[in-house]
C-alpha cells in the first residue's frame, strides 16, 4: 500500500464474492489471490459472510477493504456500488 494511499471500507449484500471479483476486474483490477485484486492506483480485499435478515432469511454479504487514492477512490466505490446493486434483479 503507497503511503499516499486511504482505506475504506464496504460492505454489500446479496451479491457473491466470485461476481464481486469479476465486477471489479471490469473496473480495471486482476486478481491476485483468492481474497484480494489489484490495479495501478487501488486495490481491493475481499471476504464473504452469511448474514441474517428477520427471523428466517438470510443473505450474502461481501465486506471490501479499498485501498487507492484518495482522489479516485470514491468514484470507483460509487461504480462498483452501482454494479453490485443491480446483481439481484
Amino acid at each position: 500500500m503507497s503511503e499516499d494511499w486511504v482505506r475504506r471500507e464496504r460492505s454489500f449484500r446479496g451479491i457473491s464474492k466470485r461476481l464481486a471479483i469479476q465486477y471489479l476486474e471490469n473496473l480495471g483490477a486482476e486478481q491476485v489471490d483468492d481474497d484480494r485484486v489489484e490495479a495501478d492506483d487501488w486495490a481491493a480485499d475481499l471476504s464473504e459472510q452469511t448474514v441474517g435478515i428477520g427471523p428466517s432469511v438470510s443473505l450474502t454479504q461481501v465486506d471490501l477493504t479499498f485501498e487507492g487514492d484518495p482522489e479516485m477512490l470514491d468514484s470507483l466505490i460509487e461504480r462498483f456500488a452501482q454494479k453490485a446493486m443491480r446483481a439481484g434483479g
